[in-house]
């Protein structure tokens, strides 16, 4: 399965996350959401401009800046 970063994903696309890169309090916040490597995710949609982008995760809808989501890698089902 091909991977790509979670704010290139069009919307309706599913995955499987596989990787968080960088670090700090983005970092940890991020892990404290939900979005851990093997969480299921579903992107629901992308704000008129762009920013911010919403997913669904673990069952709830989640929005995300562009920059934090850039940061995230998913395995596209």
């Amino acid at each position: 399965m091909p991977v790509k970063i979670l704010s290139d994903l069009k919307k309706g696309d599913k995955g499987k996350i596989v990787k968080i890169s960088g670090g700090g309090s983005v970092h940890r916040r991020l892990l404290d959401m939900g979005l851990v490597s093997g969480s299921e995710i579903e992107m629901q949609g992308v704000a008129p401009l762009g920013d911010p982008i919403e997913i669904k995760v673990k069952g709830y809808n989640l929005s995300l800046r562009k920059e934090e989501a850039a940061s995230i890698k998913v395995e596209v089902a």
